[in-house]
């Protein structure tokens, strides 16, 4: 199978997967996901878009601060980025995996000479077999940290490298319809491509260590509709989930084109 012939995934990874839902990030997620990634690679290129910087720092720093919560929170970012690329780097090279760091601002979707740059330097990468793993650059945005824990700009980056598929791993089963939610028994939306039913079926939940809810899954979701981009939402604390979502072994929720 030719380069040209692989499926490109672009699989976003929240805070909460991470984490596994600690206050830590998880070695063993991590490795979990490079796993998958070796297991598929002649059939698919992977383009990560990766939170959990905050959630780096916070296990070797506690700040003392004066400062407004969000300038606090860039500077946790700062001291974790390049910790939670350190472990990245050591769990995916076990398995022969290559990584590269690229950090992006929503504005620099906004000119068209930075969206051809970010399109050549990742298409070289992958070309080489690295997978470059995408985080807001939140030293000087403040958009993920307020926002929605990178589900917008996992959409964007999507459409902009012409991604076959969006992958949102999140920690639960897809989205729920609203009533399973009220009757404490949870059924997944497996497939739907209405966005305003799905909108009017989410409740504004917001995880605990991520800052998006599933209304900021939907709302990328939309956006890569829009490109006709398929999105899959899933959860990603179980292991072996993108092997398993790809072969429908289990049960989670596909945005489809209209």
């Amino acid at each position: 199978m030719g380069k040209s012939d692989k499926k490109r995934i672009l699989l976003k990874i929240g805070t909460n997967v991470l984490t596994k839902e600690t206050n830590h990030i998880s070695r063993g997620k991590i490795e979990d996901i490079a796993q998958q990634i070796a297991f598929l690679k002649d059939g698919y290129e992977f383009i990560i878009v990766s939170s959990g910087a905050i959630a780096a720092a916070k296990q070797f720093v506690k700040l003392e601060s004066n400062h407004k919560e969000i300038n606090v929170k860039q500077a946790l970012a700062s001291i974790g980025q390049p910790h939670l690329m350190r472990i990245f780097q050591e769990n995916f090279r076990e398995l022969g995996l290559l990584t590269s760091q690229c950090l992006l601002s929503y504005s620099d979707f906004e000119r068209e000479q930075s969206k051809l740059n970010i399109v050549n330097t990742i298409n070289i990468l992958v070309e080489n077999s690295y997978i470059p793993i995408i985080n807001e650059n939140d030293t000087v945005a403040t958009d993920e940290i307020k926002f929605g824990d990178n589900d917008k700009l996992s959409a964007l980056t999507a459409v902009l490298l012409k991604a076959d598929l969006l992958i949102i791993a999140t920690n639960t089963n897809g989205i729920y319809t609203k009533q399973s939610i009220n009757d404490k028994e949870v059924k997944t939306i497996i497939k739907s491509s209405d966005i305003q039913l799905l909108k009017t079926e989410v409740q504004n939940s917001i995880s605990l260590h991520g800052t998006g809810g599933m209304a900021t899954k939907i709302e990328a979701a939309e956006i890569a509709q829009q490109a006709n981009i398929e999105t899959w939402i899933l959860n990603g604390l179980n292991d072996n989930f993108i092997v398993d979502a790809l072969s429908n072994k289990i049960a989670f929720t596909k945005v489809i084109a209209k």
